[in-house]
C-alpha cells in the first residue's frame, strides 16, 4: 500500500520492535493534503495566514457547516481508520477515546494532553508496563445506552482480528502482553473466530486488558511511557458489541460524540451529520460542536473546492475546505484581503527528508555525510514546492508542534547551504572532487522540480549528482538489498503517529528493529549505531513527559551530527472557507487539519 496518491495513502511506521500507524506518510511530492480554546494565537507575518482566521469568534450554536473534499474516505469503522485527516474528523464529530490532544488556536498549546472518555490522562504502574485509566460518568452511546469499560476493551480487541478488520494501527497487537506464537502473530485472534484455540487466546487478551468497574487497565509487554498518547488513536476507541458489522463495517458508524450520521455513508459522495442528543457537553472537555449539522460531501477536485468557496457564493459561504488550496490558488488567497482573512495554514508534520546510504563507499564517513547536508539548499526546494505556504525548511525531523521540536542546526549551514564548508568536509573525507552522487526519489511533476532545484547547490559543493526518479512502488524499491548498492542518497517523508518524537526516531534509525537480511526496514540508509539504540530504548523509560522530549531533542541533534538523515521541509496546508464560517483554526498536532472540535457557522 504505497503508492496510491497522497490524500489515501499510509505507511505503517515501526517502532521499539512494534508496528505502529504513522498518521500519514505521503508517497508523492504533491502538495500536502493546527481548549484553551479561546487562546489567541501568532497571527503571523502579513504574507502568511495564521493558525487562526482572522474572522471574529462565536460562541453560538446552530447552522450548518458544508465540509468539502476530494476524498475518499477509506473507512469510518474505528479500527480501521488510517489516514490520519480522516482520524481527526472524526475523533472530533463521532468517535472518543480514552484521551485526546484538546484543541487551542495556538499551536504552542495544540500538544496538551487531556482526558476524553477517561477522567484523566492515565496512570502508570512504576516501571510503566500497566496503565489504567477510569472512565468519566454519564457517557453515552447515539441510543442513549452507556459507554462502558466492556465497549473500550472490545474495541481494542478487533484490531487483533487482522484477516477482518484492516487499515488501522496494530500498536495493540505490538504493545499489549499478549503472547506471540512463533511465526510473531499474535495468540489471539480477535473476538469473532471460536474454539479451544479462540478460547486460549481470549483468556490471553483478558489477563492484558481488564475491566474492574469503569476502570480499564492495560498489561504491556515492556515500558511503554507514552501509551497514554498512544490510546489517543482511534484504534483504541470502544465499539459497542451489538453494534459491531464486522466485515461489513466499513462505514458503519455508532456514535459517542457530538455528531451522528443522519443517514448511512456514501463512499464518493459523502453524508450528513446530525446532532446526537445523547452526547453531554458536560463529559466532553474536547469538543465544542457549535453547528447542528456538518454537510460532508467528497468527490469533489481540491481545485474547484478552492475556487467556489473563494467566490462564496450562496451555496459556499458555510463551506470549509477539507483539502489544502493548490499553491497557485494560495498566492492569490494572500494578496486579496478578503480572503485572506478566512484562510488558515498549518504545518501538516509531515517532513521531507534525505537519508544518504552508509552502505555506500562515498558516504562510509560522517564528514561526507555532513558535507551532503550542509551543500543542501532547504529553502530552494521549499521554494520549488511552491513556496512559504505549501512548505517551510527543516533540519530536523520532528514537526515544529511536538513537544521535542528544536532549531538547532548543528552544521550551521542555515536554509541555504554553505558550498565552502562542504569542500572542506569533503577534503576531510578523503573524496575527490567531484564526487558522483546518485539519488533515487519518488517521482511526481512537483518532485520532479523540486530535487531539482538541490542539484546546483550539491554541484557547487563538489558533488557530481545524478537524480533518478522512480516511478512505481518506490519504497518498496528502495527497501530491496540491491538498492543498497544502487544509489548513494534516498529521499523519504514521515510523519508523527502522535505528538512525541517516540514515533519517528525509533521508527526510522533503530537499528535493531530495521535491519534484517531481507532489507533496511525503514532505516533505508542503513545507519546502525548500539549506542544510539540504547539511548532510545532508554528514553522510552522515562515516566515524565518533559524530560522524555527533552532527552528526543538531544537524541535528534546527535543523529543530524552524524549525518543519519538530512532534513528538507515540513509540509504546510492552506485551507479556505466560506465567509458566514467563524472560528475557522487549524491543528498542527493531529495533522494539520481543519479543527472541527470549535468550528462554528454565522447564523
Amino acid at each position: 500500500m504505497r503508492t496510491l496518491p497522497t490524500r489515501s495513502r499510509r505507511r505503517p511506521a515501526r517502532r521499539r520492535g512494534w508496528a505502529v500507524t504513522a498518521a500519514v506518510v505521503v508517497m508523492v511530492m504533491g502538495g500536502a493534503a493546527g481548549c484553551s480554546i479561546l487562546g489567541g494565537g501568532d497571527e503571523g507575518s502579513s504574507a502568511t495566514p495564521a493558525v487562526a482566521a482572522s474572522h471574529d469568534r462565536t460562541d453560538e450554536r446552530g447552522g450548518t457547516i458544508k465540509a468539502l473534499s476530494l476524498g475518499p474516505v477509506l473507512s469510518w469503522d474505528p479500527q480501521r481508520i488510517g489516514a490520519r485527516d480522516d482520524a481527526a474528523f472524526a475523533g472530533r464529530t463521532f468517535l472518543r477515546t480514552l484521551t485526546a490532544y484538546q484543541p487551542s488556536t495556538d499551536p504552542r498549546n495544540q500538544s496538551r494532553l487531556v482526558g476524553d472518555l477517561a477522567t484523566d490522562t492515565g496512570t502508570p504502574n512504576k516501571d510503566l508496563t500497566s496503565w489504567s485509566f477510569t472512565l468519566r460518568d454519564d457517557l453515552a452511546w447515539e441510543d442513549g445506552t452507556p459507554v462502558t469499560c466492556e465497549d473500550v476493551k472490545y474495541g481494542i480487541s478487533r484490531s487483533f482480528a487482522t484477516k477482518v478488520i484492516t487499515g488501522g494501527s496494530t500498536d495493540a497487537l505490538a504493545v499489549l502482553n499478549v503472547p506471540k506464537l512463533p511465526n510473531g502473530s499474535s495468540v489471539y485472534t480477535g473476538p469473532y473466530l471460536t474454539g479451544p484455540a479462540a478460547r486460549a487466546g481470549t483468556a490471553a487478551y483478558n489477563s492484558a486488558v481488564a475491566c474492574r468497574g469503569t476502570t480499564i487497565t492495560f498489561a504491556l509487554s515492556a515500558p511503554v511511557s507514552d501509551f497514554n498518547e498512544m490510546v489517543a488513536q482511534a484504534a483504541f476507541a470502544p465499539v459497542k458489541r451489538s453494534e459491531d458489522k464486522r466485515g461489513d463495517g466499513t462505514f458503519a458508524v455508532f456514535s459517542n460524540g457530538p455528531y451522528r450520521l443522519s443517514a448511512p455513508w456514501r463512499a464518493s459522495t459523502g453524508g450528513s451529520w446530525e446532532r446526537n442528543p445523547h452526547w453531554k457537553a458536560s463529559t466532553d472537555e474536547v469538543r465544542r460542536a457549535f453547528p447542528d449539522r456538518i454537510d460532508y460531501q467528497e468527490g469533489i477536485e481540491t481545485q474547484t473546492v478552492a475556487q467556489q468557496i473563494m467566490a462564496d457564493g450562496d451555496n459556499s459561504r458555510s463551506a470549509v475546505a477539507l483539502g489544502s488550496a493548490p499553491p497557485a490558488i494560495q498566492q492569490h488567497v494572500l494578496t486579496v484581503d478578503a480572503l485572506k482573512e478566512r484562510s488558515v495554514t498549518a504545518g501538516t508534520g509531515l517532513v521531507d527528508y534525505l537519508v544518504p546510504n552508509l552502505k555506500s563507499p562515498t558516504f562510509a564517513t560522517v564528514e561526507a555525510r555532513q558535507a551532503l547536508a550542509v551543500a543542501t539548499n532547504r529553502q530552494a526546494y521549499v521554494t520549488a514546492l511552491g513556496g512559504g505556504t505549501t512548505g517551510r525548511p527543516a533540519t530536523s525531523l520532528i514537526p515544529a508542534v511536538l513537544p521535542a521540536a528544536h532549531e538547532s542546526d548543528p552544521l550551521k549551514a542555515g536554509d541555504g547551504g554553505d558550498a565552502g564548508m562542504a569542500k572542506v568536509l569533503l577534503g576531510k573525507a578523503g573524496l575527490t572532487i567531484p564526487v558522483p552522487i546518485r539519488v533515487a526519489y519518488r517521482s511526481s511533476p512537483v518532485a520532479d522540480k523540486a530535487m531539482a532545484s538541490l542539484v546546483a547547490g550539491w554541484t557547487e559543493a563538489g558533488f557530481a549528482p545524478k537524480l533518478t526518479p522512480l516511478e512505481d512502488e518506490y519504497f518498496t524499491t528502495i527497501t530491496q538489498p540491491v538498492a543498497a548498492t544502487s544509489y548513494d542518497v534516498f529521499w523519504s517523508n514521515w510523519a508523527p503517529a502522535w505528538a512525541s518524537a517516540s514515533t519517528i526516531l525509533p521508527a526510522l534509525f533503530d537499528s535493531s528493529i530495521n535491519l534484517t537480511a531481507a532489507g533496511p526496514g525503514r532505516d533505508y540508509g542503513y545507519f546502525a549505531d548500539p549506542k544510539i539504540n540504547a539511548e532510545m530504548a532508554r528514553i522510552n523509560t522515562i515516566a515524565d513527559r518533559g524530560e522524555r522530549e527533552k532527552a528526543w531533542t538531544a537524541l535528534d541533534v546527535r543523529l543530524q551530527t552524524l549525518g543519519a538523515y538530512i532534513g528538507l521541509a515540513e509540509r504546510r496546508a492552506l485551507y479556505i472557507a466560506g465567509g458566514d464560517v467563524r472560528n475557522l483554526s487549524a491543528n498542527e498536532v493531529i495533522g494539520g487539519v481543519v479543527e472541527f472540535a470549535d468550528i462554528a457557522v454565522r447564523q
